[in-house]
């Protein structure tokens, strides 16, 4: 190791060291659930007019859509006059039984017909590609996905190699516990760019402790490492059919018995992390595209998130 990396890393470790250290602010008040189905639960966020109901990925916990007043995606949508309410999946204990697909047909299409008439629908990540499922079995007003994979052959070949190569050292482990814990999802993440983990803990163990982006950081920390583990039937259709053998991108994923498309038949926009390696872009779905200058989590998080609301509202305008 040179003394470039020494120097780094002892930087990253006292950013770690003050990131453990950080006080935490009070969770946020969980939201009123409107309507609930098997453990899930579709939170009310106000705001009144035409429904919107955001669908958040699987993986993590969906107030990332909501991690503070002001970089808030569902408070902005609320006071752009519509109706938002916020998909919460649940405990994983209760919907152990199902794959990703499941989760649309048992879940997620029951909550959107709760709804009472068609809501306009934005999936965030894994919940974009079960937004675009959703929407060829079910009414919708329009579609939005943020940062959404289809095309999962399109991964580069080094990022889809690790994640399988996760998967078949973390199988065996996992169908003992009977589902993948997150920390594996984490790690894997992680690995993707080693690198910026480095960096980010080295810059936050530079910043102003007392700053609100800090506090912000630790809240999305906090997050990124929160959350319920994934269903063994849904790791195993996540690794298997998707990353391993590009179902959605192939034309080959049913659910509820239909093979769903990559262009379903409503409107729909597709908003593309530029700087994304979670998903990246070139595995966004086919058609309408705004490429927004951010990584995975920025686009929703970050400073681009204006130019997200700004072209979220345009798009949804009635």
């Amino acid at each position: 190791m040179s003394k470039t990396d020494a120097a780094a890393a002892r930087k990253a470790l006292a950013g770690l060291d003050a990131y453990a250290a950080a006080p935490r602010l009070p969770k946020r008040p969980e939201r009123v659930a409107v309507a609930r189905v098997g453990g899930a639960a579709l939170r009310d966020f106000g705001g009144n007019g035409s429904p919107i109901v955001l669908v958040p990925s699987l993986i993590n916990p969906p107030h990332v859509l909501d991690l503070d007043d002001e970089v808030s995606l569902a408070g902005a949508l609320a006071k752009g006059g519509r109706q938002v309410l916020l998909l919460d999946w649940g405990k994983a204990s209760r919907r152990a039984d199902l794959d990703i697909a499941g989760h649309v047909e048992t879940l997620l299409l029951p909550l959107l017909d709760a709804v009472g008439e068609p809501a306009s629908v934005i999936g965030y990540c894994l919940g974009g590609t079960m937004a675009v499922a959703a929407a060829q079995l079910t009414k919708m007003r329009r579609l939005v996905t943020l940062a959404a994979p289809w095309n999962f052959s399109r991964y580069p070949d080094e990022s889809r190699r690790a994640l399988l190569n996760l998967w078949e050292q973390s199988r065996a482990a996992s169908e003992l516990l009977g589902a993948l814990p997150m920390e594996v999802m984490q790690a894997g993440f992680w690995a993707l760019d080693p690198e910026r983990t480095v960096r980010k803990f080295a810059e936050f163990a530079a910043a102003d402790q007392d700053g609100d982006l800090v506090r912000r950081f630790v809240t999305l920390e906090d997050w990124a490492n929160e959350g319920e583990p994934l269903p063994l039937p849904t790791a195993r259709e996540l690794f298997e059919k998707f990353y391993r053998d590009d179902a959605p991108g192939s034309g080959q994923w049913t659910v509820g018995g239909i093979t769903v498309a990559e262009r379903p038949g409503v409107p729909a926009l597709h908003f593309v992390a530029g700087d994304d390696l979670i998903v990246p872009p070139a595995s966004a779905p086919n058609g309408d595209q705004v490429i927004i200058p951010a990584g995975h989590v920025g686009m929703i998080v970050g400073r681009a998130r204006t130019q997200l609301h700004h072209a979220l509202s345009d798009f949804l305008a009635d």
